[in-house]
């Protein structure tokens, strides 16, 4: 297999992951499916972590994240 080939199978799998995590979330079910509520929490996200209060933020959704995989 190309190295393209690899690299597109490998990026695949990690957006199938990632949109997952929001399945999994309860996201899709508590929005209605609604792309545009989905892609604006997932802006106000980025806007938190880039604030200056970010690293709190990533700490705590880190633990959350964590607690719920049962990685205590």
């Amino acid at each position: 297999m190309r190295t393209w080939q690899v690299e597109r199978r490998n990026r695949t799998r990690h957006l199938i992951e990632l949109g997952g995590l929001v399945v999994k979330a309860g996201i899709v079910d508590l929005t209605g499916d609604d792309r545009a509520a989905i892609y604006g929490a997932l802006l106000w996200m980025a806007d938190k972590l880039r604030s200056e209060r970010g690293e709190h933020a990533r700490a705590l959704w880190t633990a959350k994240g964590k607690q719920a995989f049962g990685d205590n």
